[in-house]
C-alpha cells in the first residue's frame, strides 16, 4: 500500500550567496529523509542555503511544513513529501516526486531512523525489533535503491550518505538492536561505494555522536543522567550542534569530497577515538 502523501510548499530562490551558484551545493538537486526535525532539518536548511534546490522527506507533515516554510523564508528552494519508510512504494513514490518536481535527482541524505527503547537484547519485544529492522535498515536500503535509480536515470553521477552512529561502531548493549542495524547500514554503504563507484555514483556514511535530538531526549527519560555521562566520554566535552552533523553530510555529498567514497566518517567529537 502506498502511504505516501504529496503536499508542498515551493519558494523562489533568493538573493543569497548560494543562490548565486557560490554553495558548496550548487546547481544540485536533493533528497534528505527524516528533514522534519533534528538532523534532518538542520540538513535540509544547510543544504538549501548552500545553493541546492531540496526535497524534504519524512512522516509528520506538520514539521516538514515548518522546515520548508523557513527555507523558503531563507531564500532556498524547498518542497515536502510524507513519507513512511518503513513502506517500499512511500518511499518510492517519495524519490519519484524529487525528479517530479525539480527534473532531476543529484545527491540523498538517508536520515530517517527511530530509535528502540534502552536495554537487553532479551527484553525486547519482537515487533520492536521489526520496526527498528523495517525503518533503520530497509528504509535505507528501499531508499539508496531508488536514490540511485534515479540518478542514474537523470544527472548520471552523484553521492549519497547514509547516517549512521558511533553506536555502530563497538558493543552497544543499552541500543543493541538500533546499534546492529546502523552496523548493517555501514555495510551496505561500503558494498554500494564499491558497486556503484565506477559509475560515478559516490556512497558514504557518517557516525554521529551526542547530538541534541528527540532520538538522545527519548532515550534519556530511560536512562537519567545520559547527556552527562555522554559528555564526559566526548573529549570535545560537548555536544553537536545538529548543523555540525549536516555539515558533515555536506562535504561528503560535495564535488570537494569527490575522491571520498566507501567511508563511514566518525562525526563524534573524539569520543572513539
Amino acid at each position: 500500500m502506498d502511504n505516501t502523501s504529496v503536499t508542498s510548499t515551493t519558494s523562489v530562490t533568493g538573493t543569497s550567496g548560494a543562490a548565486a551558484g557560490e554553495g558548496l551545493l550548487a546547481g544540485k538537486v536533493a533528497f534528505v529523509s527524516g528533514a522534519g526535525r533534528g538532523i534532518g532539518a538542520a540538513a535540509a536548511r544547510l543544504f538549501a542555503q548552500e545553493g541546492a534546490r531540496v526535497l524534504l522527506a519524512a512522516r509528520t507533515e506538520a514539521q516538514l511544513a515548518a522546515v520548508t516554510e523557513e527555507v523558503g523564508a531563507a531564500g532556498g528552494t524547498a518542497e515536502y513529501v510524507v513519507c513512511d519508510l518503513a513502506d517500499s512504494a512511500s518511499v518510492r513514490a517519495a524519490v519519484d516526486r524529487a525528479v517530479d518536481v525539480f527534473g532531476r535527482l543529484d545527491v540523498a541524505f538517508n536520515n530517517g531512523a527511530t530509535i528502540q527503547r534502552p536495554g537487553p537484547m532479551d527484553r525486547m519485544e519482537e515487533a520492536d525489533f521489526d520496526q527498528i529492522y523495517d525503518v533503520n535498515l530497509k528504509g535505507v536500503w528501499l531508499a539508496m535503491v531508488a536514490e540511485i535509480s534515479a540518478i542514474r536515470a537523470t544527472a548520471g553521477t552523484g553521492a549519497v550518505v547514509n547516517n549512521s552512529s558511533v553506536g555502530s561502531l563497538m558493543g552497544n548493549p543499552e541500543l543493541p538492536a538500533y546499534g546492529a542495524m546502523k552496523r548493517a547500514v555501514n555495510s551496505l554503504t561500503e558494498s554500494a561505494a564499491v558497486t556503484y563507484g565506477p559509475e560515478g555514483i559516490r556512497v558514504n556514511a557518517i557516525a554521529p555522536g551526542n547530538t541534541p535530538t528527540d532520538m538522545i531526549s527519548a532515550w534519556e527519560q530511560d536512562s537519567p543522567g545520559l547527556r552527562e555521562r555522554l559528555t564526559a566520554h566526548t573529549p570535545l566535552r560537548r555536544a553537536a550542534d545538529p548543523r555540525e552533523i549536516a555539515q558533515a553530510a555536506a562535504w561528503l555529498l560535495s564535488d570537494r569530497a569527490s575522491y571520498v567514497t566507501g567511508t563511514v566518517l566518525r562525526v563524534d567529537g573524539g569520543a572513539r577515538a
